[in-house]
């Protein structure tokens, strides 16, 4: 049985019908239940764009059943997430989730439903990612994936084994923030995610992210990426929550029509591959992300 999709809506009518057209035209679309959720409308200027993606809603077809839930009050993305993550793990297994600014490429429904049955038992696999950041696969590399110990929220998918007993309000974060060694090492899957969980602890930041990716430390799990990505963001620009202009995140998407891929039977980091992943989250090229991205908006 095909893992179930949820679908994260709030207002930006345009990207969400890019997403939806793109999964549409998945071989197993027309096999999966899709569960969608709409979150309300955080003030009044929203309410008319989320009006309109509600109507949208009710016209989509090409799936096996389609569930709609309309939050009555705005909830904002992390609950969201979590809460409509667990209600479909309530009853399935498995879950696919997507939100509404991610266009996918046809074979994303195979890839991640491989994924997760492959995976199933592994124990050392949290989650399976169908984003991953622009890369080159080292020549001598025969897999069409790869581990390594972070989340992604750019689509993803996990199974409910794995979900369950998360601790979403990180109640160690007093006695895990007063070790160095503690704090060394959660930056050691990218020097962004300290302060983030930090952040995150002050209440600066709403991320269900990186809240995963702290359980995911703690129990030293890993991710599963594709070498090629199955997914793009759609979501920069004029009509972004949080971003505008440059995308560090674009990458190129799998345009093949491969739907049998070669899984890594033996999860363990490559170095080649480590080391480009470490390098695009390092200081250094964050900084130049954002450069990058201040010169757009300047202009």
């Amino acid at each position: 049985m095909n893992a179930p999709i949820a679908l994260f809506a709030y207002k930006r009518l345009d990207t969400l019908k890019r997403t939806v057209s793109a999964l549409q035209q998945n071989v197993l679309a027309r096999e999966s239940d899709l569960f969608i959720f709409s979150d309300a409308a955080k003030t009044q200027a929203d309410e008319l764009a989320v009006n309109n993606i509600r109507d949208f809603l009710k016209t989509i077809e090409g799936f096996r059943s389609i569930r709609i839930s309309e939050a009555k009050a705005n909830q904002g993305l992390a609950k969201s997430i979590i809460s409509g993550a667990t209600e479909v793990l309530n009853s399935y297994d498995t879950v696919i989730v997507l939100e509404d600014d991610l266009a996918v490429s046809s074979n994303f429904l195979s890839f991640m439903n491989q994924c997760l049955s492959f995976y199933s038992n592994y124990p050392e696999v949290l989650s399976v990612s169908g984003y991953t950041m622009p890369m080159e696969v080292p020549e001598d590399y025969s897999y069409d994936v790869y581990a390594f110990p972070r989340v992604s929220s750019h689509g993803w998918a996990t199974w409910k084994s794995k979900w369950v007993g998360i601790d979403w309000e990180i109640k160690d974060f007093d006695k895990f923030k007063q070790s160095a060694t503690n704090r060394k090492d959660f930056r050691s899957h990218g020097s962004d995610l300290y302060r983030m969980l930090s952040r995150q602890m002050q209440g600066k930041i709403d991320s269900w992210a990186i809240r995963w990716q702290y359980h995911l430390y703690k129990e030293k799990l890993f991710t599963i990426y594709p070498t090629i990505s199955k997914v793009e963001n759609i979501g920069f620009g004029a009509g972004a929550t949080h971003t505008t202009g440059f995308d560090r995140f674009t990458t190129k998407l799998d345009k093949s029509d491969s739907t049998a891929f070669q899984l890594l039977p033996n999860v363990a980091s490559n170095k080649k591959i480590h080391e480009q992943f470490m390098d695009f989250y390092s200081v250094k090229s964050r900084g130049i992300a954002k450069l990058k991205q201040l010169i757009g908006v300047l202009r």
